[in-house]
């Protein structure tokens, strides 16, 4: 007889009765597309991260090269960002026919390293694009006062980022409230909260918010909620060429339930976060992640990383064998054969860090509906799987 086991994962999404309501609502409407709950779900996106402007789109990989775009991001211009994340911050960088320039994380730290990017920064430099990797702010004044030093455009992947926090002056402020010039989200199931897929664009400039609204469904000048409740026959124009990038009314209706749960999503991360540190404090050569003193996560990953003496895969697969999931540490961009050619990009420093931690970190499990003894289990499973011999 086979018995099926049960296997603790890497990532849960919170989707229950009320998200399933809320789609039900939506989907006997009649109206599915983007309209109304789109709406209504930009602006209280706007609301909880104090920005006048959020757009929704797609996916963030979406966000990421309308915000390239805005800015003046163009053929053959550069940009300066991380290999060390997902590859779509790079590949939205090629959508616009630009080269994407490496450097290399801070020590310590799986986000870029500030201390590099200005010597990366060259005349055909068009934008910054630091991430907030795993949920874990960056360090976006550094960043930011480069950007304004240099006169070039600062843009966040916050794809990782909602409900994060970051001490800004005197005051803690949410990823997203702007700062830089643009920041992009995602709500794919990974992340703290989801819509199936989604992104968010978030702005104070009336011009670049106008531009995504306008990009977003293939630059229509009358958008369809616009001539569809007007009581005179309008006929819209296409003013240049633009994308399909529109997220649906269901997914934003969803995305409206989601967002009410984020408070408590969040506190129960940073619990849980915690309790990890906790439990692997005592256990050899393992490093834990921890917050800088200005930065709060929402922990959408944690992610620690091995002993010298430790095998990633080896540690991996015992884990799995034990019945727990993980991922391997963030991966880099430029070891992947789409950007193997030398044209597709350029190293604004050494990678050194950015190779380490990818060879040498793995993602635990973390999702709120985990209990207290999943942890102290998992822990426990590392523990003897790292005990030097």
């Amino acid at each position: 007889m086979n018995v099926q086991r049960t296997v603790i994962p890497v990532a849960r999404p919170v989707l229950e009765e009320a998200e399933a309501d809320a789609a039900r609502r939506v989907i006997l409407s009649g109206w599915v597309t983007q309209g109304p709950e789109v709406a209504a779900f930009e602006r209280e996106f706007a609301a909880l991260v104090g920005a006048p402007h959020a757009c929704a789109v797609s996916n963030c990989t979406t966000a990421l090269h309308l915000a390239l775009k805005a800015v003046g991001v163009e053929a053959g211009d550069e940009v300066v960002t991380v290999s060390h994340t997902f590859v779509a911050t790079a590949n939205a960088v090629r959508h616009c026919g630009a080269v994407p320039v490496f450097v290399d994380i801070a020590p310590g730290s799986f986000n870029i390293d500030p201390e590099l990017i200005a010597n990366a920064i060259t005349a055909r430099t068009r934008a910054i694009l630091c991430v907030h990797q795993l949920g874990m702010p960056c360090d976006l004044q550094a960043i930011v006062d480069i950007g304004i030093r240099n006169g070039v455009p600062v843009i966040e992947d916050a794809a990782c980022a909602i409900g994060s926090e970051i001490l800004w002056g005197s005051s803690w402020e949410p990823i997203g409230k702007p700062h830089a010039d643009i920041a992009c989200f995602s709500f794919h199931p990974r992340k703290v909260i989801t819509t199936g897929d989604g992104g968010m664009l978030i702005t104070s400039n009336p011009h670049y918010d106008r531009n995504f609204r306008l990009w977003r469904q293939h630059s229509m000048s009358v958008s369809d909620t616009v001539r569809h409740g007007s009581a005179t026959v309008l006929f819209e124009e296409y003013p240049e060429v633009g994308y399909n990038y529109r997220m649906t009314d269901v997914q934003a209706a969803i995305g409206r339930v989601q967002l009410g749960r984020l408070p408590q999503i969040v506190e129960r991360r940073r619990r849980l976060a915690d309790l990890y540190r906790v439990e692997l404090a005592a256990v050899p050569g393992i490093a834990v992640p921890n917050e800088p003193q200005w930065a709060r996560s929402n922990w959408q990953s944690f992610c620690i990383a091995l002993p010298e003496w430790a095998v990633q895969q080896q540690v991996m697969q015992g884990l799995l064998d034990a019945g727990i999931s993980t991922r391997r540490g963030v991966m880099n961009i430029h070891r992947e054969l789409a950007y193997a050619d030398p044209q597709s990009h350029r190293q604004g420093s050494k990678l050194e860090r950015s190779e380490a931690a990818q060879d040498r970190a793995i993602m635990l499990p973390l999702y709120t509906q985990m209990s207290e003894a999943d942890v102290v289990r998992i822990a426990g499973t590392l523990a003897s799987l790292v005990a030097p011999a």
